[in-house]
């Protein structure tokens, strides 16, 4: 009876410690709410396969649109700002009522998720820079590449950026008003700048030197504190590397 007594207690603190074990190797937050701030001229479709893989691995996701690009271009006008797509995200979030997100930005929308920390930092768990803009409090997308458009790229206050394909079918990139490129960023909320956050660098081994002394946004996230890491792709990493920015956007998260 004793040795039936003792071997039964042996299984059940072996199970106890067996689930205990995998608890302790299984991250907190296993499915988070993530953000999808995609870059100038492109839209939330640019960012579908990523929502599509994401999704299937039981995150929640959100890519919005902002406002005079993708399936809004029918909103687009010269008076649309920084402030309009900053108001795009902070709405979604409080609109959808959600609450500790993963806000990631691509490219220009650095300047977006910015704004968007600013604004409502209590809303936010973490934020991701994709080779994207960062820039400091009273700083425009301008002052940060350190230059303005030539006149001819300026339609209707509209930028007409290279990559722009007229004749390509929908889905596609667009022009964007030229004020979201000159209307600074607020970011001096302290709770915001406490926010944990990690710039990656979409950048090929042999450049990464180059680009560290070169970027002014890799430079403001080391000055920050902020967690730094790279992956060797073009800028486009959503339409190139899927499946490596995917596990980049999961493992990076850490709460």
């Amino acid at each position: 009876m004793k040795r039936v007594l003792l071997t039964a207690l042996f299984y059940f603190f072996a199970t106890v410690f067996s689930f205990s074990g995998l608890a302790n190797t299984t991250p907190e937050n296993e499915h988070n709410t993530y953000i999808l701030v995609h870059g100038a001229t492109g839209g939330g479709w640019d960012w579908k396969g990523i929502d599509d893989r994401l999704t299937t691995n039981n995150h929640q996701v959100y890519r919005p649109t902002l406002t005079g690009l993708g399936e809004k271009v029918h909103l687009a006008n010269p008076e649309i700002n920084l402030t309009t797509h900053i108001n795009d995200v902070v709405n979604l979030i409080l609109f959808e009522n959600l609450n500790n997100v993963v806000l990631v930005g691509h490219s220009y929308g650095g300047m977006v998720i910015t704004g968007v920390m600013d604004r409502i930092p209590e809303r936010i768990a973490y934020v991701i820079f994709l080779d994207a803009v960062v820039p400091d409090d009273g700083m425009s997308a301008n002052d940060v590449f350190g230059s303005s458009f030539p006149d001819e790229m300026i339609i209707d206050g509209q930028i007409h950026f290279p990559w722009l394909n007229a004749e390509q079918t929908y889905p596609k990139d667009v022009p964007q008003s030229l004020k979201t490129f000159t209307e600074p960023v607020s970011f001096n909320n302290p709770k915001a700048l406490a926010l944990p956050a990690t710039y990656v660098a979409f950048v090929s081994p042999k450049d990464i030197e180059l680009r560290k002394s070169r970027d002014s946004s890799w430079k403001r996230a080391k000055e920050r504190g902020w967690k730094i890491v790279t992956l060797d792709s073009d800028h486009n990493a959503q339409r190139t590397h899927p499946e490596e920015l995917v596990s980049l956007l999961q493992t990076t998260v850490k709460f």
